[in-house]
């Protein structure tokens, strides 16, 4: 049983290793509609994108949705559309979320996920 064991953990060590050395990443734009501004939407936005190693921003749009740019690994920008798709802040009541212009990147572009004003 130890083998099987050992191989399977062989297994899993060069599957990880595999990922990180192709590490590519991805850029998305997004706009969520619904009860998204007075509800604290940006600042868990912004405490959900950095939990997830994301850089970009987000603010409140004048139309009442809140927009934003995104960028990061592919499995954690798609955790980051869940949670935007589906929890958001506490008080928000999301009816729909967008995502548009998403590419693969090289790099990321900033270091950071900010609130704009």
């Amino acid at each position: 049983i130890p083998c099987v064991s050992d191989s399977m953990a062989t297994g899993s060590g060069n599957v990880g290793s595999k990922e990180t050395t192709n590490v590519s990443f991805v850029s998305c734009d997004f706009e969520i509609f619904g009860t998204v501004q007075g509800v604290f939407f940006r600042k868990h936005t912004q405490k959900e994108a950095t939990r997830l190693n994301l850089v970009g921003w987000v603010k409140n749009a004048s139309s009442g949705t809140v927009q934003g740019h995104m960028e990061g690994r592919k499995d954690d920008i798609n955790k980051m559309k869940t949670w935007l798709r589906t929890i958001g802040s506490p008080k928000s009541k999301i009816t729909k979320a967008d995502f548009s212009n998403e590419k693969t990147i090289t790099q990321l572009n900033g270091t950071s996920f900010n609130v704009n004003k």
